[in-house]
C-alpha cells in the first residue's frame, strides 16, 4: 500500500470509515480522527433491520479493537468543515454537529494533518439504466437507484438489474442479486424450473441484507444541513473547478433553478467524470436553492453519461460463438498445413 502522508484524518459518515482508517493505521499512517456525521444511537432506530445481519456486530467488534489498537479517536457528530493550505493540504478544521447537521457555533477546532480522507457513501452508476428507459426512483439513502420487482425485472420488458444500481447494500447482496436475477431470467423462459425453490431462498436472503441496508442508510444519512458549511470557495466539481459560489451566481443572476440548469449554466459534471462525484451533491444544492427535497429528476439530469451504451445478452453470446468458430477454423487450417 502506498500511504499518502504522514498523519491523516478520515471523515463522513457511515461504516465504510473504519475499514480506510484500520488499514491506513496498518499501514504506518498515524490517524488523527474518525469523524463520524451521524451518532451510533441512529442503529437503535432501526433496530429491526440491524439486527437481520448479526455478522455485521461481528465485523464491528473487530473494527472497535483496530481503533483502540492504533488509538485511533473516534468523533461522532463531527464533520471536517474546512481544509486549510496551499499547495498541499496543511489543516482541517473539525466542528461539532447537532442532529440534523448544523455547525455548533465556536465548536470548530483546527488539527494538522497531511491528507484528509472524506467518505460520504456511495452512489451506483445508472448509465446504462437510464441509456434503456428504465424507470429510477429516490432511494433511502437519497440516491437515485433503478426499481425493480421481486426478481428484479425493471420496467423495460426484458431488462433485468442487480447489484448497487437497485440500491447500495454491499458486495454480499450484489452476489445474491447477481444469482437470483440470471436464475429468474432463466425460469421465465422455460429453462431450468427446478431452481424455483433456489430464488425463494435467495429472494429471502435478499430481503435480509436490504433490511439491514435501509438500517445502515437511516442511521447514517448525509446531513440535512450540509450545505450550510458550504463558503462561496469550496470546490463542489473538481474536473471543471466549478466553486459553491459559481452555481450561487448561476442561480441567482442567470435563473438557474434545477440541477439540469446549474449543469448546464455552471458546467458542474461536465468534466472527466461527467458527475460521478459530484453529481449528487450538484444535485443537493439545486434543492436546497429551491427550498425543497432532492427530486429524482435532480438526480437523473447528474447521472446521464454520455459515453455509455447498454450490450444485450444475445450480442455478447454472439462474440463468444464468433470467437469459438474462428478458432475452431484456425485449428482446421493448421492441421492441413
Amino acid at each position: 500500500m502506498t500511504t499518502p502522508g504522514g498523519v491523516g484524518v478520515v471523515g463522513g459518515t457511515g461504516p465504510f470509515l473504519l475499514p480506510v482508517a484500520t488499514a491506513l493505521a496498518a499501514a504506518g499512517v498515524k490517524v488523527a480522527a474518525i469523524c463520524e456525521a451521524n451518532s451510533p444511537t441512529g442503529w437503535l432506530r432501526n433496530l429491526r433491520g440491524s439486527v437481520r445481519a448479526p455478522e455485521k456486530a461481528a465485523e464491528g467488534v473487530e473494527y472497535a479493537a483496530a481503533l483502540a489498537r492504533h488509538r485511533i479517536p473516534y468523533r461522532i457528530r463531527t464533520a471536517v468543515t474546512e481544509i486549510h493550505g496551499t499547495d498541499r493540504v496543511e489543516a482541517v478544521t473539525m466542528s461539532r454537529l447537532t442532529a440534523d447537521g448544523a455547525v455548533v457555533a465556536g465548536s470548530g477546532r483546527r488539527v494538522p494533518c497531511d491528507f484528509v480522507a472524506l467518505g460520504w457513501g456511495f452512489t451506483p452508476s445508472l448509465e446504462l439504466v437510464l441509456a434503456v428507459g428504465a424507470d429510477t426512483a429516490v432511494d433511502v439513502d437519497g440516491s437515485l437507484v433503478a426499481v425493480v420487482d421481486e426478481q428484479l425485472n425493471s420496467t423495460v420488458p426484458g431488462v433485468s438489474v442487480a447489484g448497487e444500481a437497485t440500491g447500495i447494500g454491499g458486495a454480499a447482496m450484489a452476489v445474491v442479486e447477481g444469482e437470483l436475477a440470471a436464475l429468474c431470467v432463466s425460469a421465465a423462459r422455460g429453462r431450468r424450473p427446478e431452481t424455483g425453490r433456489r430464488i425463494g431462498r435467495l429472494q429471502r436472503e435478499r430481503a435480509r441484507l436490504r433490511a439491514f441496508a435501509v438500517a445502515m442508510h437511516r442511521a447514517n444519512p448525509v446531513p440535512a444541513r450540509w450545505t450550510g458549511w458550504l463558503t462561496p470557495e469550496t470546490v463542489v466539481c473538481r474536473c471543471e473547478e466549478v466553486s459553491y459560489g459559481q452555481l450561487c451566481s448561476a442561480h441567482e443572476e442567470l435563473g438557474a433553478q434545477d440541477a439540469r440548469s446549474l449543469k448546464s449554466f455552471a458546467r458542474p459534471g461536465m468534466g472527466w467524470c461527467q458527475g460521478r462525484v459530484c453529481g449528487f451533491a450538484t444535485a443537493s444544492i439545486a434543492a436546497d436553492f429551491a427550498d425543497r427535497a432532492v427530486s429524482a429528476d435532480d438526480l437523473r439530469a447528474m447521472s446521464k453519461r454520455t459515453l455509455a451504451a447498454p450490450v444485450s445478452l444475445g450480442r455478447l453470446a454472439a462474440l463468444a460463438d464468433a470467437d469459438s468458430e474462428g478458432r475452431t477454423s484456425s485449428q482446421g487450417k493448421g492441421s492441413e498445413s
